[in-house]
């Protein structure tokens, strides 16, 4: 089993991972006025789910983690969010669904699973976190049920948006033979940082216990 300290680094690591790709943009070649790429960013946080937090499995006994012990096998699917710029608060909404199996189906069954939604700032720091539940029912006989989930979360408009230089700095049209044509603006290790600060995500999975967490990372 993997130690608790270097499984902190591998959560911490995903999290980087989605904080690196989340910001909404798209580049275009600009052929215009010089050599460059256009970039469009929104405000908006993307949205995510962060590695080994998408699926979760109950056991019983609770204790055991033998194939044979497996009750309830549930998985977060079809995220989908909506987002609404306008004004001083930036808000974000996410939507999801949860599929969920039971290896015995005799006799109805609710099954209640906890979930969680956090914005992260930059990567790393984590500016709030909100809990929910989702719950299924299991029909007499059914082996399978499906339930839904929601999470929102605000984000100042203001510390999502890029200061005037570092936007001066990044959309500088760059001509051949410049000096700095070839180099990329978020190479700048003050451009880059600046990029993480005004960069949110709200990421969404289960609550799961170090148990499940332990499980989901080593299997």
């Amino acid at each position: 089993m993997m130690a608790n300290g270097r499984l902190k680094n591998m959560i911490l690591a995903a999290v980087t991972v989605l904080a690196v790709s989340g910001c909404a943009k798209e580049g275009a070649l600009d052929v215009s006025s010089g050599v460059g790429v256009s970039v469009i960013r929104s405000g908006c946080p993307a949205v995510a789910v962060p590695d080994y937090t998408g699926d979760v499995t109950i056991f019983n006994p609770v204790a055991s983690t033998d194939a044979s012990a497996i009750d309830v096998v549930a998985n977060i699917t079809n995220v989908r969010s909506t987002c609404n710029s306008e004004g001083a608060r930036i808000y974000t909404e996410a939507t999801f669904d949860v599929y969920a199996s039971r290896t015995r189906p005799d006799g109805p069954r609710t099954v209640t699973i906890p979930y969680f939604s956090t914005v992260v700032q930059g990567g790393t720091a984590v500016v709030a976190k909100r809990t929910g539940t989702v719950t299924l029912q299991f029909a007499d006989g059914a082996y399978r049920a499906t339930g839904s989930g929601k999470a929102g979360a605000y984000v100042d408009a203001s510390a999502a948006r890029l200061p005037e230089d570092v936007v001066d700095r990044l959309t500088r049209k760059r001509k051949p033979g410049d000096p700095d044509a070839a180099l990329d603006p978020l190479a700048d290790p003050e451009i880059k940082a600046a990029v993480a600060r005004a960069s949110f995500e709200l990421l969404v999975g289960f609550q799961l216990t170090q148990a499940q967490l332990q499980y989901n990372a080593t299997r």
